[in-house]
């Protein structure tokens, strides 16, 4: 997509927050590409992008709190590549959802955020 006025939303279909921002920006006739990262395997260098353009480490992407976590992972010191592999595998760990547009990359916390890109 290279449309700079088309928002790029990374969520996954199974969070609320992310059927709510969904939602928002189709009654706010806001344009989204969406990916939904459940049927979208993230490559690692996307995944290395957003947490850049975040600006947080890679770990900070993870949601440690999310059964799959705890279910498979021990609390450790991983390597970014370790990490990067972790949501490559399991993409539902990863936190968003996140938008895009342009250079601008923001985690979303209320269906509002959306608003602001």
């Amino acid at each position: 997509m290279s449309n700079s006025n088309v928002i790029t939303l990374y969520y996954n279909s199974e969070s609320a927050r992310a059927k709510q921002t969904l939602a928002y920006a189709q009654t706010e006739n806001i344009p989204i590409h969406d990916v939904n990262i459940l049927k979208t395997i993230l490559p690692g260098t996307k995944i290395a992008q957003l947490s850049k353009g975040l600006g947080i480490e890679v770990s900070e992407l993870v949601n440690q709190e999310h059964p799959t976590y705890t279910d498979k992972f021990e609390n450790h010191t991983f390597s970014t590549d370790d990490w990067i592999k972790m949501i490559h595998h399991n993409p539902e760990i990863m936190r968003q959802p996140i938008a895009v547009k342009g250079d601008i990359v923001m985690m979303i916390s209320s269906p509002r955020d959306i608003e602001k890109l």
